[in-house]
């Protein structure tokens, strides 16, 4: 039996990246995924190639739905229309986000970062995965059980001088995620919410900075010198993280967090130096 068989999961940012990624392991597993993101056209493409994957298999079923995860009314409308169409929802990925540089490069350090750039990077990534637990608790309560998946960063848990507003919002939503565990339990349900925090995840927003030809190897190499392991993590490799959350075989997991890093937080990976 798949490890998501009859699950019905919503991912947010889905239609690239980390949260494409995750979408194509779900799907896999046997859940019936929500993909949804504001790019349409990357989103629905997703979803018409895992539902033509799926076909004559035991994979789970895709659907694209467009939604601008800063706005409440357009977080009850998906919810609403998701448990009118199929009943409940077992698993929430909140994966949107964006960095701040998304249209070039501008300040965003605690000196001269402007108020309406620290503001955008919050409203999306913090505030949206607040209205995602937020209406996430109400869809599973009736059922008593869920998983909501919030994905965080390494820069939720150190700070990130040149990125102030991201570190910022990652690090609360790391934190908002125990508060929505702690919740849950002391309301007697069994729904569970924990973070995944990537590092150096190779995904189209390294590509700029990779380029091409012979050099490439060499910038990756330089971009990931301070990482244990020494190479960049794969998306599939935070999406077997995802599953494992989503699935019943962590059903004893809540509040915590789970770091795809490749060893970045642990410390130095360099020989100790005597004097």
């Amino acid at each position: 039996m798949a490890r998501l068989e009859g699950k019905v999961a919503l991912i947010t940012g889905a239609a690239r990246g980390i949260g494409a990624g995750i979408a194509r392991a779900f799907a896999a597993e046997g859940a019936l995924v929500w993909i949804t993101d504001v790019d349409d056209a990357a989103g629905q493409a997703l979803a018409d190639t895992l539902v033509g994957a799926s076909a004559g298999s035991r994979a789970g079923r895709a659907e694209y739905h467009h939604l601008d995860v800063r706005e409440e009314a357009k977080w009850q409308a998906a919810i609403d229309a998701l448990l009118t169409a199929h009943g409940h929802l077992d698993v929430l990925v909140n994966n949107a986000g964006i960095s701040g540089f998304e249209h070039g490069p501008v300040p965003h350090d605690p000196e001269h970062a402007s108020l309406e750039d620290w503001r955008a990077v919050h409203r999306l990534n913090l505030d949206g995965t607040f209205l995602g637990c937020k209406y996430a608790i109400r869809a599973m309560r009736p059922r008593g059980t869920g998983s909501i998946i919030n994905v965080s960063s390494r820069s939720g848990i150190v700070g990130i001088p040149f990125a102030a507003a991201y570190a910022s919002s990652k690090a609360a939503i790391r934190n908002h995620t125990k508060s929505v565990a702690l919740y849950c339990a002391n309301q007697g349900l069994r729904i569970r919410c924990n973070s995944i925090h990537p590092a150096a995840i190779l995904t189209p927003m390294w590509e700029p900075m990779l380029g091409e030809g012979e050099a490439r190897a060499g910038r990756m190499a330089r971009l990931v010198s301070d990482t244990p392991l020494r190479r960049f993590g794969t998306v599939e490799e935070v999406a077997a993280v995802a599953v494992l959350l989503a699935s019943d075989e962590a059903t004893y997991m809540t509040g915590t967090e789970l770091h795809v890093d490749g060893g970045i937080l642990a410390g130095s990976a360099g020989l100790p130096h005597g004097d």
